[in-house]
């Protein structure tokens, strides 16, 4: 998943870079699990509700991608 950031991204870019259709599945078992690791953070984080809500990569996040975590 960490591959296929690019800048900041809502769920719903985020979702369609992975091929997935599901919400649920998706928050569940990519993106709550992604910020709870600190590899994913949102841009907003005092609103995560947010319409406006995206998500990038962490210093950690780059760290993984690059092959150091």
């Amino acid at each position: 998943m960490l591959r296929r950031i690019n800048g900041e991204m809502s769920r719903v870019e985020l979702m369609s870079a992975l091929g997935l259709k599901d919400e649920k599945h998706f928050r569940t078992h990519y993106q709550q699990v992604a910020l709870a690791l600190g590899v994913l953070e949102m841009t907003v984080p005092d609103k995560p509700n947010s319409r406006l809500q995206k998500y990038r990569l962490t210093q950690a996040g780059h760290g993984c991608v690059a092959g150091q975590g």
